[in-house]
């Protein structure tokens, strides 16, 4: 079983790796800042791994963000429980139109709800509704009308969809894991606790460790089971009938 931590920056790895135990089961890649950056690096990464025949069997995106108030407040741990592209659309008279509503595409990926249900147990997050934006949000106007338009929103950052995108390519589940620098709204340097975030992203994966372990075994239990039923062996004896 084999997991692959997927973050934008190398000071997010190295918060990612210093919280996980020493397994070389589980590998942290500082793929790029922004979504596309995010698909195309864990895209390659899983597609290399598969080529090799040691596929992953999750892959998660970890990093910092911000955070909506009052729910997600700056030093805390968001898990999402869907993670959507928020600004993956067009703008009209009627307001923004996500790239669904125009016939096309999808905007949301949800985490399988046990791993969800348990990383959040385990690291004392909060879940809900984590944003992924091409831009980071710096008005409070702006903030006002992402929750509107996802009122169960506690977070945004901008990786998770693409990794996302990336995992379900390969048929592989995902998960989103952010540590909270920064209040949603007016870009205030002075407000934000960096040096907080990752020392809480720490500790949150030395916390979740376990938890990826069991549900990458689980996951590789569920596939070869679904493989085996899908393809009985053609030299097994038909069981007698009485």
């Amino acid at each position: 079983m084999r997991v692959l931590m997927v973050t934008a920056v190398a000071a997010e790895a190295d918060a990612v790796t210093a919280g996980l135990p020493d397994s070389p089961r589980v590998d942290v890649l500082a793929a790029g800042v922004g979504p596309a950056a995010a698909a195309a690096g864990a895209a390659g990464a899983l597609a290399t791994a598969a080529l090799a025949g040691d596929p992953y069997d999750l892959v998660v995106s970890a990093g910092i963000g911000g955070g909506f108030q009052p729910d997600a407040p700056v030093g805390s741990v968001v898990v999402a429980d869907a993670i959507v592209a928020a600004d993956l659309g067009a703008e009209s008279a009627d307001g923004f139109l996500p790239v669904t509503e125009l016939g096309f595409g999808t905007v949301e990926h949800r985490p399988p709800a046990a791993l969800v249900r348990d990383a959040a147990a385990a690291t004392g997050a909060r879940t809900g509704t984590v944003l992924t934006v091409s831009t980071v949000t710096g008005t409070a106007e702006r903030a006002a009308r992402l929750k509107a338009r996802h009122p169960g929103a506690v977070a945004e950052a901008m990786e998770g969809f693409g990794v996302a995108e990336a995992a379900a390519a390969r048929g592989c589940p995902v998960l989103e894991l952010r540590a909270v620098s920064n209040p949603v709204g007016p870009r205030d340097r002075a407000a934000w606790r960096i040096g907080e975030a990752l020392a809480a992203l720490t500790q949150a994966c030395g916390r979740l460790a376990p938890v990826l372990e069991s549900h990458a075994k689980n996951h590789v239990e569920n596939h070869m089971t679904s493989h085996v039923e899908s393809h009985p062996d053609p030299h097994a004896r038909p069981r007698e009938t009485p």
